[in-house]
């Protein structure tokens, strides 16, 4: 049985939904930008004691119930908007 047959064995046995999430994949895998994600190296920039103390400063805001500020926001209040 040739890759094909077997493929097309495979999809009819697919539910509706099934088949959809899949057409979905196909579709995706010829997309470029997904395809960029997809093959872009992995991040393996180490952690730093500066990107800690970042994280640490953004956690005490959040406990001390101080709101996220957007980039929108912050661009408005510097009049870069």
């Amino acid at each position: 049985m040739t890759a094909k047959e077997k493929l097309r064995q495979r999809v009819e046995a697919l539910s509706e939904e099934e088949a959809s999430e899949a057409l979905r994949l196909l579709d995706d895998s010829s997309d470029p930008v997904i395809a960029a994600f997809r093959d872009a190296p992995i991040d393996d920039e180490p952690w730093t004691e500066t990107d800690e103390a970042a994280m640490a400063e953004v956690q005490a805001d959040r406990q001390a119930g101080i709101p996220a500020v957007s980039l929108e926001q912050v661009k408005h209040e510097l009049g870069d908007e």
